[in-house]
């Protein structure tokens, strides 16, 4: 049975399947995060199963990102968040996003207000095809300017204020990241700024299409010889994606920054809505605006700044609760570029929000 709590506007955590669908329905319009694992069920290490031939399953890909999933299921169960943890498994993405492509074209029809999804594709190995090993690092794959979409598309502040690397997936990227620098430490969450590798579309992409942020874990080089191939030897070499190559105490880690993430995520108020940067005027100062936060154990707001050409945030300034307006003196906003967070009380934050330019209230 699923029970549902009131989260005050906190993002809520589900997944796929049937139970994630009728939690998500149930939840709306509240705001929605999705962890994935990708594919369970169609993948093999057998170029056949890719057509869904073969029965097996592929230990890199993907059943390293669905035993992560379970795994957190399991040990995240025992808590309490402020958001309703679900966890998702999804068919059919090597035939087209089957699964996923439905879920989210679902979730978009229903209107449902997604703060994020993230997808674990491939997560299991550390060797490279050249035979170097990294266990310390994962990519995290993260989009900025959604394929296709022109200044007409909404995106026109985007564009004319030099804001395409703060699309929403890039700034849950950041925050994932911030999480595992705190929690995980010996990992290195790699941003890599793609929807995806070439020649690969992960679950994730289902969900950008939908305008859904969106970003995926995989680990920091891949083999091709052993992902999405019949089982053999040739001239000395094995072939296939079989569970000996696997670097378990990798997966547990990329299982912990996931862990990290999820847990600061769901513990966070809602990012901050409304989110401006006022252009009245010609002025060195800065000013930024924002609507309230309504979550009872928020701590005020976190106003974040670093160097146009910086990756990540560089500077900080917290704000107490009740702020919805604040001045930065002497700090020029053609030189930088500003985001918003929220805060609770324990210092869980929300990704933080680019401001859009507008005019002074």
């Amino acid at each position: 049975m699923t029970v549902l709590h009131n989260t005050d506007g906190a993002p809520v955590i589900i997944g796929g399947g049937l139970a994630g669908l009728v939690t998500a329905l149930a939840l709306a319009p509240q705001p929605v995060l999705l962890l994935t694992g990708a594919p369970l069920g169609l993948e093999s290490s057998s170029v056949l199963a890719q057509g869904g031939i073969a029965a097996g399953i592929g230990a890199d890909d993907d059943a390293s990102g669905v035993a992560a999933m379970l795994e957190l299921a399991r040990v995240m169960s025992p808590y309490e968040f402020n958001a309703t943890i679900v966890f998702m498994a999804v068919a059919g993405e090597e035939q087209g996003r089957y699964g996923s492509a439905h879920w989210a074209a679902q979730a978009k029809r229903k209107k449902l207000n997604i703060a994020g999804m993230i997808n674990n594709d491939v997560i299991g190995s550390t060797q490279a095809e050249d035979g170097g090993h990294d266990s310390a690092t994962v990519r995290l794959f993260a989009p900025g300017v959604p394929a296709g979409k022109t200044p007409g598309d909404g995106l026109d502040a985007l564009f004319s204020t030099g804001g395409e690397n703060d699309t929403p997936p890039r700034e849950l990227a950041r925050a994932i990241k911030e999480a595992s620098a705190l929690y995980v430490p010996v990992m290195n969450v790699k941003l890599i700024y793609r929807t995806d590798r070439y020649l690969r579309e992960g679950d994730q992409a289902s969900f950008l299409e939908q305008g859904y942020p969106a970003v995926q874990f995989t680990e920091p080089a891949e083999d091709f010889r052993h992902q999405r191939q019949d089982l053999r030897m040739e001239n000395g070499v094995a072939y296939g994606d079989t569970a000996d190559l696997m670097n378990f105490a990798y997966i547990a880690d990329v299982t912990r920054v996931n862990a990290a993430a999820l847990a600061v995520l769901a513990r966070a108020p809602a990012a901050p809505r409304g989110v401006q940067i006022e252009t009245a005027k010609l002025e060195n100062d800065t000013t930024l605006s924002w609507q309230p936060n309504a979550e009872p154990d928020l701590a005020g707001y976190r106003i974040v700044w670093r160097d146009t050409t910086a990756p990540f945030w560089e500077h900080a300034l917290d704000v107490p609760k009740g702020t919805t307006r604040h001045t930065l003196r002497d700090k020029s906003k053609d030189n930088v570029i500003f985001g918003v967070e929220a805060v609770d009380a324990a210092g869980h934050a929300s990704p933080a929000v680019y401001p859009r330019p507008g005019p002074a209230p």
